[in-house]
């Protein structure tokens, strides 16, 4: 059986669904195909619905200050269904020295928290006389370079939450290109986002201040958001499931992907596909090797724990996050139900426990049960849970997080120079320039514009807000 598209699309994830949306709102008549192996669509966004709670086995939500996501939400007819936590009103908490301790919404009321001595408070001030380091140094090297060492269990729990990730290996050129961009051209961080803000206030001075983002998702959980853009697709004549591509290679005139039944032939090839399956895909693709064959990643298990509201003091807000240094069970915890109504059945709560990561695989291995008692008991030291959970269940990973470690930085040099090689090939996914909801559909975007326009968009390296 053969077929013949103007594109094809392997990964019905949220880049390869994107990446359609964008195709087809911007070129209705254009001729695509988007195939998934699994059977339905998603990737690692998968929405946990049992007992009356709704938890997320994958990404909980992103925030709503990207356009290309407003975009896409628009194009998938949710805007009726979006529902917003505002970072502005839901407070974040890290646990220090084994107790809660609340992040304030804004500089001047962190500078004053007792969160840190005033010495290394001050300590932050040097990054302006400290030279950049050289070559590609960890996060942890970075930021006790440049901020000091007070610093690290912030940093910690920031890359905690994100990657699941050890700052003492993740690359801050992997996980914070712009940053590293904006200090190496202006010799500090402080003193490039001044200049940042200086010039960007000339540019807008007449645009009202943008405060902070909001946390989004949608009443039926995050999985409706690539349900809802699959949707829009027509079944096996746009998208095709339990269709696995076995092998890609080139053609005079494109590709030829072939999968168990199908000779599937396109002028333009996506691969939205995460970091490593990507890479085992075109292994004989007669391409350049790349600088190395698949990177680290990181398993996070969802510890989903249902309480009787008249019992359990669940703190108000968005959750708290863990340091290493505090030798924790648990990574984090999410206050699901107070972010999002509608997340637990009437007179209950949900709270959604983070365990395992990057330097704790070995706890994904115990059983459920340990799990919850464990994730349970670590808990209940740092807010009041007189009863154990009346509803438990540990969503257990089926994908990995890509760790940006030793190596990325030339990966991501390779796929660009694949890109300025082949203007028929586009590279996204889960992992390639970012793991977030809005970093994929950012990337998204740029292979649609390169296909439409033809012109390759590199675009610059975002400097990316910090929230716990």
């Amino acid at each position: 059986m053969n077929s013949s598209k103007d594109v094809l699309i392997i990964g019905a994830g949220l880049s390869g669904l994107a990446a359609a949306t964008f195709l087809k709102h911007k070129q209705p008549d254009i001729s695509l195909l988007v195939i998934e192996r699994e059977e339905q669509p998603g990737g690692a966004v998968r929405s946990h619905l049992e007992e009356g709670y709704l938890a997320e086995g994958g990404p909980h939500g992103f925030l709503d200050n990207c356009l290309e996501s407003r975009v896409l939400i628009h194009e998938a007819g949710l805007a009726n269904e979006v529902e917003k936590a505002p970072l502005s009103k839901f407070v974040r908490y890290i646990c220090l020295d084994g107790k809660l301790n609340l992040i304030p919404q804004s500089p001047g009321k962190i500078i004053k928290a007792p969160l840190m001595s005033w010495p290394a408070k001050f300590r932050v001030m040097a990054d302006l006389w400290k030279k950049p380091l050289p070559d590609e140094p960890t996060v942890a090297e970075w930021i006790e370079h440049r901020f000091g060492k007070a610093m690290l269990p912030f940093a910690d729990a920031v890359f905690t939450g994100t990657y699941a990730g050890d700052i003492e290996r993740l690359k801050i050129e992997g996980v914070m290109p712009g940053l590293r961009k904006l200090e190496l051209e202006h010799g500090s961080v402080l003193r490039g986002g001044i200049a940042k803000m200086l010039a960007a206030r000339k540019e807008k001075k007449d645009k009202k201040r943008k405060g902070l983002p909001a946390m989004t998702s949608f009443r039926t959980g995050m999985a409706r958001l690539p349900q809802a853009m699959a949707a829009k697709l027509i079944p096996n004549q746009e998208i095709m499931y339990r269709t696995a591509a076995r092998s890609v290679e080139q053609t005079g005139n494109g590709w030829l992907v072939r999968t168990g039944q199908l000779e599937l032939h396109a002028r333009h090839l996506i691969i939205a596909l995460p970091v490593n399956r990507c890479l085992e895909l075109l292994v004989g693709a007669g391409l350049p090797e790349p600088p190395m064959q698949s990177i680290p990643e990181a398993k996070l298990a969802t510890v989903a724990m249902g309480f009787a509201a008249d019992k359990a003091q669940v703190p108000f807000g968005f959750g708290y996050l863990a340091p290493e240094q505090e030798q924790r069970f648990a990574l984090g915890t999410l206050f699901s139900s107070h972010m999002f109504p509608g997340r637990a059945p009437e007179g209950h709560l949900l709270v959604e426990t983070l365990v395992g990561g990057r330097r704790h695989p070995e706890r994904l291995e115990l059983p459920d049960e340990e799990i919850v008692a464990r994730a349970y008991e670590d808990i209940k030291q740092l807010m009041e849970l007189p009863d154990p959970p009346v509803f438990s269940r540990v969503l257990r990973p089926r994908w990995g997080i890509p760790q940006m470690e030793e190596g990325y930085p030339a990966l991501l040099a390779w796929r660009n120079q694949m890109h300025e090689m082949l203007d028929s090939l586009h590279i996204c996914g889960f992992g390639w320039q970012g793991i977030g909801i809005n970093d994929m559909h950012k990337e998204a975007w740029k292979v649609a514009k390169r296909i439409l326009s033809g012109v390759q968009d590199g675009g610059t390296a975002e400097i990316k807000g910090v929230y716990f």
